[in-house]
C-alpha cells in the first residue's frame, strides 16, 4: 500500500485534486467526499498506466499538512 498527498482546491463550481508525485494526475468533484473517491481512482489509474508503459512507479516524497497561524488583526 502505497500513501499519496493529494492537494484539494475549491473551485467556484467544484473542488479539485492533484498529486504532486504524480505530474498529469489530476481529479475533481462537486463535494470533497466526491472528489476524494475520485482522485484515489486516479491514481490507481495513473499507476496502472505506468507499470503497464514499464515506466518506475515514483515513491511518494510529498507531505501535505495544515498549520494553525494566528489570525491577523488590523491595525486602526
Amino acid at each position: 500500500m502505497m500513501k499519496y498527498a493529494v492537494i484539494i482546491e475549491s473551485g467556484p463550481r467544484n473542488y479539485s485534486a492533484y498529486v504532486s508525485d504524480l505530474p498529469g494526475c489530476v481529479s475533481t468533484g462537486h463535494t470533497i467526499e466526491e472528489t476524494r473517491r475520485n482522485i484515489r481512482d486516479a491514481i490507481t489509474f495513473h499507476l496502472r498506466g505506468m507499470a503497464d508503459d514499464g515506466d518506475p512507479i515514483p515513491e511518494p516524497t510529498s507531505v501535505a499538512d495544515n498549520v494553525d497561524v494566528p489570525y491577523p488583526t488590523l491595525v486602526a
